[in-house]
């Protein structure tokens, strides 16, 4: 593993860092730390605008081939990308789920024309995409989907609900994962489909967070329709084609999620500083330990995205599971820096500050993108060895 940078890597970091800087002004300012975790539904014009804002510098879906619209950086340019992207405090992706989900899955599993028709959206910032996987029986296990589909002449027909879907009242698009054959159990007989949004049928509701945000929402399927050809892969490839979507979900990407934790420590630590917390030595030792995490976090995500076999191996097993926890520590951590003020708000109408928000929002990162548990049985059985944990027979 190198994890030193070349003078071509730095000239590229003081690109991007110095195209940031001036983007980030005018029209644009207001969106400097803005549309983060647990803020993600906060000036969604604007973040529209800011897509197309990127695209006309060639910096959307920069690790995609040039042949898709990509600029084909390598594994360290994309590195220093999200890193400065982060750094920079620039806003939150709205097309998150297109560039680094459905883009890359598309790539590697659609047709030509599938690429020809959805990608080029993408790379413009003109159609936004969200996910369509988890139900209120099928969280963690995906393979437990009920959603359904049939063909009637050329369209399928879509009935079924979805929960959890990240800005789908402002998607264009969603890919969707949905059972075809009715006669199929588990990871069998399903389909992974692409349907627009904006079509009679589709009903979104917010699901409001105990940080007052709401950017997950349910999704209600009732005779949507989508063309007999919007699908990736055939009928009945959807499981193949979504664990390539999960594998491509912990990318490169996850190293600008590790700038903005980075952001979010040295605010703590500037806080400790300014009341005081900063001379009590258990606190003190909790934020060594914090930054420890960080640097342990960063190492071996480079580690892993090193290997041949990112996904497999035991250093990628255990990244979300790390990450989760750890933010979730973090967001304790903070409340103990702030002492009485974390239980106080600046001004009414539940406006938190972004410590508060922080403590809020990682009370779910534990759960969403795969439970603890359900990473410990990975563990356990992907990297260990250990006997499987029963399961209901297909």
């Amino acid at each position: 593993m190198h994890v030193g940078f070349s003078d071509e890597d730095e000239a590229f970091r003081r690109e991007i860092a110095a195209w940031l800087d001036d983007a980030l002004t005018g029209e644009f300012a207001v969106l400097r730390d803005q549309g983060v975790q647990g803020d993600a539904t906060t000036h969604i014009e604007e973040r529209r605008a800011w897509e197309k804002k990127l695209a006309s510098g060639r910096w959307t879906c920069v690790g995609w081939p040039e042949e898709h619209g990509g600029r084909g950086l390598s594994l360290s340019q994309e590195v220093i990308f999200h890193e400065e992207y982060a750094r920079a405090g620039a806003p939150g992706r709205l097309n998150h789920m297109g560039e680094t989900l459905l883009g890359p899955t598309m790539i590697a599993f659609g047709t030509a024309a599938q690429r020809e028709r959805f990608l080029p959206p993408i790379v413009s910032g003109d159609e936004i995409w969200c996910q369509g996987f988890s139900e209120p029986n099928a969280g963690s296990d995906v393979a437990n989907v009920h959603t359904r589909a049939w063909l009637e002449g050329d369209e399928w027909v879509i009935e079924g609900q979805k929960v959890w879907t990240s800005w789908a009242a402002f998607s264009d698009w969603c890919f969707l994962l949905c059972r075809t054959d009715p006669d199929s159990k588990l990871h069998k007989g399903l389909t992974y489909l692409l349907v627009r949004m904006d079509q009679p049928g589709v009903e979104v509701r917010p699901i409001e967070q105990i940080t007052g945000e709401s950017e997950f929402f349910e999704v209600f399927y009732d005779g949507a329709r989508a063309g007999k050809g919007d699908l990736i892969g055939a009928p009945g490839d959807g499981w193949k084609v979504t664990m390539g979507t999960l594998a491509f979900e912990r990318g490169v990407s996850t190293l600008g999620q590790q700038m903005l934790f980075r952001n979010e420590l040295e605010a703590i630590i500037e806080l400790a500083r300014r009341n005081g917390k900063a001379g009590d030595p258990v606190t003190r030792q909790r934020i060594a330990d914090a930054w420890i995490g960080l640097e342990m976090q960063r190492y071996n995500a480079l580690r892993t995205l090193s290997s041949k076999d990112a996904t497999t191996e035991p250093a990628g097993l255990v990244t979300k599971l790390h990450w989760a926890t750890w933010h979730r520590k973090l967001g304790e951590l903070a409340m103990d820096v702030m002492g009485a003020e974390s239980e106080i708000l600046e001004e009414g109408d539940y406006a938190l500050r972004p410590l508060q928000r922080l403590f809020l929002f990682t009370r779910s990162d534990t759960i969403y993108g795969g439970t603890n548990q359900v990473q410990r049985n990975q563990i356990a059985e992907r990297a260990l060895g250990l006997p499987r944990e029963p399961r209901p027979v297909a």
